[in-house]
């Protein structure tokens, strides 16, 4: 994907960033998780790499991707979910990391007033737990994960919230995320949708999604601020 730079009339005020994928490489958690979760109920296990295609979509998605094609039952999804959460809550630090650049990245951000967000479809009380730990050195001006009553991406409506709360209008936020979910997300709420080259999608997912800058690695992002 050719990488495409802002038009000069165009600023950004905000950065609106995903979280797994594009800040914290969590895949190896997440996996180990899920597996330890299937093969304790006697479900076969996954290579790492199909995670990359797993998540994006919340927990319960990943749970019911995860078991066989026969056995997605509602039952299996929310017996194996419940063990997801509590072996993921007790694991997730172990393996879950900021990509490279990313520290040096924020601080470039933050130098030029930017504000930061994040929304995730990662549960709520996830999102925060995982804010809290690796990003706390970062003044984030809000953080959605997935909740009751608020419709996960791709639909808009998490990112419009944001975009309220730090009364920026969609048009002067920059998107950044991953996957087709997040470039869509961008497109349907009028913000700027940039595609994390380090993350779990390939490129031609985020275009074929309406991806507009594809960015190799952290520091580039800079690059589209002018």
């Amino acid at each position: 994907m050719k990488r495409i730079k802002k038009a000069p009339t165009m600023t950004f005020k905000a950065v609106l960033f995903d979280l797994d994928g594009t800040l914290i490489n969590s895949l190896e958690a997440i996996g180990d998780a899920v597996n330890r979760t299937l093969a304790k109920e006697g479900f076969p296990v996954h290579e790492l790499d199909a995670y990359r295609f797993f998540v994006g979509d919340g927990f319960r998605m990943l749970i019911s991707r995860a078991l066989p094609e026969g056995r997605r039952t509602p039952e299996n999804i929310t017996r194996c979910l419940e063990m997801f959460k509590v072996d993921y809550e007790k694991n997730w630090r172990r393996k879950s990391r900021l990509y490279p650049q990313i520290p040096q990245m924020l601080d470039a951000l933050v130098d030029r007033g930017v504000k930061l967000a994040i929304l995730s479809n990662k549960a709520h009380d996830f999102t925060k737990a995982h804010v809290r730990a690796l990003l706390s050195s970062w003044p984030f001006h809000a953080v959605l994960g997935l909740r009751e009553g608020m419709p996960p991406k791709p639909d808009p409506a998490g990112a419009l919230e944001i975009a309220r709360r730090l009364r920026v209008p969609p048009s002067q936020v920059l998107f950044l995320g991953d996957s087709a979910v997040d470039m869509k997300t961008a497109v349907a709420a009028r913000m700027f949708p940039a595609g994390a080259g380090w993350g779990f999608r390939p490129a031609q997912e985020l275009q074929e999604a309406g991806c507009r800058a594809w960015i190799q690695h952290p520091m580039a992002l800079l690059e589209l601020l002018g």
